[in-house]
């Protein structure tokens, strides 16, 4: 009888290479972009809420609102990135207002 542990050895260990040089950074960049969509989606509504509920108040006001929706989803809010992602958003909400003028 021929032993196949070496054959079966290599196909483990091959397999092993292909999950770490394909599959774990395929896996990490789909991750990474959900992460980034979702941050762009609830900076949208956080700052849409925002604006709705406080309109009337200052800027820093309804910044501090929106942060604090974002952090009850999980988001860092002390991370540049989200920060730029309220910037994003207020810009995209004045251009939707300017447009419908």
């Amino acid at each position: 009888m021929i032993d196949l542990t070496p054959l079966f050895n290599a196909v483990i260990a091959a397999a092993a290479v292909a999950i770490s040089v394909f599959f774990i950074p395929w896996l990490r960049s789909k991750t990474s972009a959900q992460q980034r969509s979702d941050l762009l989606r609830w900076a949208d509504i956080a700052v849409a809420a925002a604006q709705q509920l406080y309109h009337q108040c200052s800027g820093q006001t309804r910044l501090d609102y929106a942060l604090s929706l974002l952090a009850e989803q999980g988001f860092d809010v002390d991370l540049r990135q989200v920060r730029d992602a309220v910037e994003a958003a207020v810009l995209k909400l004045h251009a939707a207002g300017e447009a419908a003028q």
